[in-house]
């Protein structure tokens, strides 16, 4: 798969947290606090009074600071895909990373004293399978497809990616879009 990006239809999640649950099964995490995609809940905007829900997982930036800031290269950025990920023999739990990450998207586990971040499911896209959030996403609101192959035609659709991350809420597009 060349580099993918996961595209979110704002207008279709509900907020029931399939997406997280998946998550967390799908790395085997025991840790209830520890949750590599996350489902916010936005409101107070101008344009959206109801507000929205906001899934975020990671946006597997380039370059990553993550992996740039990790002394001993345990966060490693495949070539090819760029799906980033944790090298998890080599972590050493400084939590480097997580401070050089601008989106919260690494967390801490302190049962294992490593970091956890979504990778894509890397194990299941080398298999041709989809992400466990996706596959798993009761609205089908969770979308995982090449970049070149975005849809460039969608009403409401919300651009947000490494750089414009919190900035930009286009009315004329509806899928949240990372890097």
């Amino acid at each position: 798969m060349k580099k993918p990006v996961m595209l979110i239809d704002l207008d279709r999640c509900i907020g029931c947290l399939s997406c997280e649950v998946a998550c967390v099964q799908e790395k085997g995490i025991e840790n209830i606090n520890i949750r590599p995609m996350k489902v916010f809940r936005i409101e107070g905007l101008a344009d959206e009074p109801d507000g929205f829900f906001l899934p975020m997982n990671c946006f597997h930036c380039d370059p990553a600071p993550c992996v740039l800031a990790c002394p001993t290269s345990a966060m490693r950025k495949r070539e090819g895909d760029g799906i980033v990920y944790v090298e998890e023999l080599l972590c050493i739990g400084c939590k480097a990373c997580i401070i050089a990450c601008p989106y919260g998207a690494i967390t801490f586990n302190p049962l294992s004293q490593k970091v956890e971040k979504c990778d894509y499911c890397y194990h299941r896209v080398e298999k041709g399978l989809l992400p466990s959030c996706v596959s798993k996403c009761v609205t089908n609101c969770l979308y995982f497809v090449e970049v070149d192959r975005v849809p460039k035609e969608r009403h409401r659709v919300r651009r947000i990616d490494s750089k414009l991350y919190g900035e930009v809420f286009n009315p004329e597009y509806n899928i949240i879009i990372g890097p």
